[in-house]
């Protein structure tokens, strides 16, 4: 049932859960651990190219599977049977950290690589749930909620990975290497045991046409065919998609790889593990103040506020010298990060048929994640190239640039038009299925 307060807050706290993987790993730990301890890379340079290729090889590998599996889901209503499964493949990989030993920096991409594989996949499902949990009244609000549960809860974790880390003995480690390996097995406990909610009381719609897996993957692979047209046909949701593709690679490419830049033009670990706090901290009250802005200026418009500075973001990026600087653009990320995320997850639901939610999302995060092969390898090329980390942060302004001239070019009222032809056709292409 939409709008349910348990299913609500059982939905927002796998954002919760799964943050803390984002926030530690991602964004965190793995960052300066990669570079200070797996690496065996000769300058800087090389070992931001090495982690915006893991990044990169992740976002194939999900980006090919995600429509696919989306369409195979919606057939057979196994939606939360995937994000089990995706959600145990990263608590898993997550924890196998670990083992890693020094220098051994194959088998930590390897790893990271699965993990992040994991949080992706498990994020299409969790998305495609959001339409049964909300009505679109209501759809704005919980999508936003769950980021800002996302937040506070990553934060909250990554705090006392920070503690660990900057007072191992505290915490009864013999140094920062054993802290910050512990920190990995943190996160894939906390992410599993959030997510138990969400397994319990969410409920999948469409269980009464629940098919075996064998004729969901035989249906669902003739649904894709079906869907991918279908995005090409509707003008409006492939305008968004191809704007989202754009500019939500710039925010992604800015979380994943703020770290390294700032441990690359010489900033200390104790001060950007401090920044990234700082953004946690403020992105939890601003996703939800950012859902009354959306609100009161209209969503598309919001959207294209948070990519204007977003831009800005990544130019201040190439001038910032001193740690204030780095903690005032923590600030102004904090402020935008959870708006854009939240507002465009619940904006593409006004587009799309919701019975249809898993595929939809599917090539929503598809090219999500093909959008995070560009920008980390951008980043990283540039920098390559020019051996400048400046410039390599510079060069994300052309995505934001892109995404938001073709935002602006989306007619929220002819996708309305659009979408109940689309229904209407579908109708017509069950009914021949039917009889056959």
């Amino acid at each position: 049932m939409q709008d349910s307060r348990k299913q609500i807050i059982s939905w927002s706290l796998y954002d919760w859960a799964n943050s803390a993987f984002a926030t530690t790993v991602m964004a965190g730990f793995f960052p300066i651990f990669f570079s200070s301890y797996w690496s065996n890379a000769h300058s800087a340079q090389e070992s931001t190219f090495y982690l915006g290729l893991a990044n990169s090889l992740e976002a194939i590998f999900v980006a090919i599977l995600a429509p696919i599996l989306g369409s195979i889901a919606d057939r057979g209503s196994f939606k939360k049977r995937f994000l089990i499964f995706f959600t145990f493949l990263g608590c898993v990989m997550t924890g196998g950290l670990w083992f890693v030993q020094a220098g051994m920096w194959e088998l930590a991409v390897m790893f990271y690589i699965l993990a992040t594989v994991g949080f992706s996949g498990s994020l299409i499902f969790y998305d495609a749930l959001l339409p049964s949990v909300a009505s679109p009244k209501k759809v704005d609000f919980v999508s936003s909620l769950g980021y800002g549960l996302g937040y506070i809860g990553g934060g909250l974790l990554f705090l006392v990975n920070v503690l660990m880390y900057l007072n191992p003995s505290w915490f009864g480690f013999a140094d920062e290497v054993a802290a910050v390996r512990a920190a990995f097995v943190s996160v894939a406990i906390w992410w599993a045991v959030f997510s138990v909610p969400l397994v319990l009381f969410v409920k999948e719609p469409g269980a009464v046409r629940n098919k075996r897996l064998s004729h969901a993957v035989r249906d669902g692979l003739r649904q894709f065919t079906v869907t991918f047209k279908a995005v090409r046909d509707l003008k409006v949701v492939g305008l968004f998609l191809l704007a989202y593709w754009f500019y939500i690679d710039g925010v992604d490419t800015i979380i994943r790889m703020a770290v390294d830049y700032g441990t690359a033009i010489g900033f200390p670990a104790s001060s950007l593990i401090v920044a990234l706090l700082i953004t946690q901290f403020v992105a939890f009250p601003s996703a939800l103040a950012y859902n009354a802005f959306g609100k009161r200026i209209g969503v598309k418009r919001a959207l294209l506020v948070a990519i204007t500075a977003y831009s800005f973001i990544a130019v201040l990026g190439y001038f910032m010298s001193e740690t204030w600087h780095f903690y005032a653009l923590a600030c102004m990320i904090g402020l935008f990060q959870g708006g854009i995320q939240a507002l465009s997850r619940s904006y593409y639901t006004r587009l799309i048929p919701t019975e249809f939610s898993a595929e939809f999302f599917g090539f929503f995060n598809m090219l999500g994640k093909f959008a995070a092969i560009i920008g980390p390898v951008l980043l990283g090329t540039v920098t390559l190239l020019t051996g400048s980390n400046r410039l390599g942060i510079l060069s994300i302004i052309i995505l934001f640039i892109a995404g938001g001239l073709l935002l602006a070019k989306v007619d929220e009222t002819e996708g309305t038009r659009s979408l109940a032809a689309f229904r209407s056709s579908m109708a017509a292409h069950d009914m021949e299925d039917h009889l056959q």
